[in-house]
């Protein structure tokens, strides 16, 4: 169902984006990529290798750096996934998760079919929950 690895998004704290090239583009050597235009000042994504993976990073809320995970969070990784049809069974089986509840349940996630519930596009798919 989980081919691979979209992309990670990491957060950093406001007005640090600079630090951010500096460490993940000349330290360790990933490539930076073009972000969408309304967003330059506020992101950055970086290449890894040829492999159609990416970290990219963005302003986190003042809570992501204070104490524990904030529900909030913007961080997140997205899966790529083998199918439309695939995307949908693993928004099931999250949803399915999150209702009966139990260790490892995510503390939110949206039900499969609502308003914003995923995508897939090119091989890759977004679910949305969050696991806190």
């Amino acid at each position: 169902m989980i081919t691979g690895l979209a992309h990670v998004n990491l957060t950093v704290p406001v007005g640090t984006l600079s630090a951010a090239h500096a460490f993940y583009g000349e330290t360790l050597g990933l490539t930076s990529s073009p972000v969408p235009h309304l967003q330059r000042d506020r992101l950055v994504w970086f290449n890894i290798a040829d492999s159609g993976q990416q970290v990219h990073v963005a302003f986190g809320r003042e809570a992501d750096f204070d104490g524990p995970v904030a529900r909030s969070s913007s961080r997140h990784p997205c899966f790529r996934l083998q199918s439309p049809e695939s995307l949908l069974e693993l928004q099931r089986r999250i949803w399915a998760h999150f209702k009966s509840g139990g260790e490892g349940a995510p503390s939110e996630c949206d039900e499969p079919g609502g308003q914003n519930s995923g995508e897939f596009q090119d091989g890759w798919g977004v679910v949305l929950f969050r696991v806190c």
